[in-house]
């Protein structure tokens, strides 16, 4: 994402901790019959200066709407969208705020070089030889976009949301398209940043990136914050283990047909029982089947993800 700045304001003195506050915001939109339907609905979130957040949720759940409006490409229909005590707008021009969005900001026929310097003149003191090295993206500086892979392409959107330095940077889907190397690379830079005071905000369907690299990790479905906290404080807040044994199929059936089970499945040899009673089913299966390799899990942070935003799903609320 690409937009035009002035140059950045002298430094203010830090009179709040939030970086980012959106208070009771409400966002619209009418389907292609006119019918009116709600993305956002009356979400209230609060992003402290200095910390990465991942921001989670099913498709349809709003977070790119949500994305939208902190970046001042929308407008709420009611509530407050602050970054730094300003509309989103004023602070995108301060170049305050930068981001990098899935799609779109590259020109095609320009080499990675000419489009990080062209966009860099935008930006005064900005340096674009240095955010090409932090996004990893000078060995293709002669290279033209549309040659570039999806992943390099994003490591190129990378390089231009680091050119005005911001206070606030916004990933949506960062690392789409990237090999694991690349993704391994594009985090150590993005935690070198926040470790300089730098606050990120991630979208992201990896749930291992939020796990590892969130210090906090906010869910929404259905336009609403869902759950809030650490990734470990998530994970406990779901009731349930899973438990893994080597069991042959039989065995396997009948065990989850008297315990408290609400699933199983095969991967090889080993069985996976996904159980609100982990003690019940243990007691089942050493006593009454042949299993061996007994283990026991907590939920993954994917799991936790499915149990909170699908059907029947209750708010859960951690500490931030």
């Amino acid at each position: 994402m690409t937009i035009e700045t002035q140059a950045r304001p002298a430094p203010r003195e830090v009179t709040s901790p939030d970086a980012a506050v959106l208070s009771t915001v409400v966002k619209r939109f009418a389907n292609a019959k006119g019918e009116e339907f709600t993305a956002v609905n009356g979400l209230d979130l609060r992003i402290r200066r200095g910390e990465v957040v991942a921001f989670l949720g099913p498709n349809g759940a709003g977070k790119t709407t949500t994305i939208d409006m902190l970046l001042g490409l929308t407008r709420p229909d009611s509530g407050q969208v602050e970054l730094f005590g300003m509309a989103p707008r004023q602070a995108v021009r301060a170049g305050r705020v930068a981001a990098v969005l899935q799609s779109g900001g590259l020109l095609p026929d320009l080499t990675v070089e000419a489009t990080v310097h062209m966009l860099g003149s935008l930006h005064p003191g900005a340096d674009p030889e240095q955010v090409m090295s932090r996004a990893a993206v000078t060995s293709l500086r002669h290279r033209r976009v549309a040659e570039c892979s999806g992943g390099e392409q994003q490591r190129v959107r990378f390089a231009l949301a680091l050119l005005s330095d911001p206070d606030f940077l916004v990933l949506d889907e960062p690392t789409a398209g990237m090999d694991v190397s690349a993704r391994r690379e594009f985090w150590a830079t993005v935690r070198e940043d926040a470790g300089r005071g730098m606050t990120v905000m991630f979208a992201t369907h990896y749930m291992e990136e939020a796990d590892q690299f969130a210090d906090r990790v906010v869910m929404i479905d259905r336009g609403e914050v869902v759950a809030d906290g650490s990734a470990s404080s998530i994970r406990a807040a779901t009731s349930g283990r899973t438990v893994s044994a080597l069991i042959g199929p039989g065995e396997a059936a009948a065990v989850a047909a008297r315990a408290a089970v609400r699933s199983v499945t095969r991967r090889g040899e080993r069985h996976f029982f996904d159980c609100t009673d982990s003690d019940a089913l243990l007691r089942a299966l050493v006593t009454e089947t042949s299993a061996t390799e007994i283990e026991v899990t907590p939920r993954s942070l994917e799991e936790a993800f499915v149990a909170i935003t699908g059907p029947g799903r209750t708010a859960q609320e951690g500490p931030r």
